[in-house]
C-alpha cells in the first residue's frame, strides 16, 4: 500500500469518524428535545386535569351549597312562614296584653330569623353572583363586614365596568371573603386593603392586605387549609398566586390575571 492510499484511507476514515460523531450529537440533541418536549407535553396534560380536578371540586361543593339554599328556602323557610302566620293570629286573637307583648316579640324574631334566611339561601344559590357585578359583590362584602366595627376595610379601583362570567366572579369573590375572614381571625389588624385594577396587559390584579400580625409563610402555605383553597381559586381561572407575609407587618396577597 503506497503512501498516497494510506493517506486517503486515514482521511476517509477522519471524515467517517467526525460524521459518526456529528450525527451521534445530532441524535442525543434531538433526542433530548423530543424528551423535553414529551416532559412539558406530561406536564401540560397533569396541570390540564388538576385543573379539571380542582373544577369538577368546586362544581361539586356549588351544587351542594345550591341544594341546601334551595332546602332552606323550601323547606325550613316555608315552616318559619307558617309559624310567623299562627303568631301574627294569636296576636290579634289574645287579648291579655302581657301575652301579645310576649307574641308580638315572637313574631318580630321570627320575621328576621325569615329575612336572614332567605339572605342565607340566595347567598348559597349564587342568584347574588349571577345577577350583580364584581364590584358590587365586593362591596357588599366590605359594607357587610365594615358593620361589625371590628375592622376598617377599605375597597379602591379603577374599574367602570368588568364583564366576567359566573366562575370568575365566584373565585374573585370567595377569595376576597376568605381573605377577610383569614384577617379577622387571626391577624388582629385595624385595616384591610381591597384594590381590583386593570390594565393593558392585565384583565384585573386583586390585591388583598391587612396591617396585622403576619406569620412564617414556608410553614403556613403547607398546613393551612383557607390559603390552599384560595390558591387552587385562582389555579381554577388561570390567575397568578401570590402571597406575602412578614411577622408584626402584615400579609398581602396578589392575584392577576393576564390578557
Amino acid at each position: 500500500m503506497g503512501k498516497t492510499e494510506l493517506v486517503i484511507i486515514l482521511i476517509l476514515f477522519n471524515t467517517f469518524f467526525v460524521l459518526f460523531v456529528v450525527g451521534a450529537i445530532v441524535y442525543i440533541k434531538q433526542y433530548q428535545q423530543r424528551k423535553k418536549e414529551h416532559l412539558k407535553e406530561i406536564e401540560i396534560k397533569n396541570e390540564i386535569h388538576k385543573r379539571e380536578l380542582l373544577a369538577t371540586q368546586v362544581e361539586i361543593q356549588q351544587a351542594t351549597m345550591q341544594q341546601i339554599g334551595r332546602e332552606l328556602h323550601d323547606n325550613i323557610g316555608q315552616k318559619l312562614t307558617l309559624v310567623s302566620l299562627y303568631t301574627q293570629q294569636l296576636l290579634y286573637e289574645d287579648r291579655v296584653p302581657e301575652v301579645s307583648e310576649r307574641i308580638d316579640q315572637v313574631s318580630q324574631i321570627i320575621n328576621q330569623s325569615l329575612q336572614d334566611l332567605r339572605s342565607l339561601s340566595k347567598t348559597l344559590t349564587d342568584d347574588n353572583i349571577n345577577q350583580k357585578e364584581i364590584l358590587t359583590l365586593i362591596q357588599e362584602e366590605v359594607d357587610n363586614t365594615n358593620a361589625f366595627k371590628r375592622c376598617q376595610i377599605h375597597f379602591d379601583h379603577n374599574v367602570e365596568h368588568l364583564d366576567l362570567g359566573f366562575v370568575h366572579k365566584n373565585m374573585l369573590l370567595r377569595i376576597t371573603q376568605e381573605f377577610i375572614q383569614n384577617s379577622l381571625k387571626h391577624a388582629q389588624c385595624e385595616n384591610i386593603f381591597i384594590r381590583l385594577m386593570t390594565s393593558d396587559e392585565t384583565l384585573w390584579t386583586l390585591t388583598l392586605r391587612d396591617d396585622g400580625t403576619g406569620f412564617d409563610t414556608s410553614h403556613t402555605l403547607s398546613n393551612g387549609i383557607g390559603l390552599t383553597n384560595m390558591k387552587n381559586r385562582a389555579e381554577i381561572i388561570g390567575a397568578d398566586f401570590s402571597l406575602e407575609s412578614t411577622t408584626d407587618e402584615g400579609t398581602t396577597l396578589t392575584m392577576t390575571l393576564k390578557r
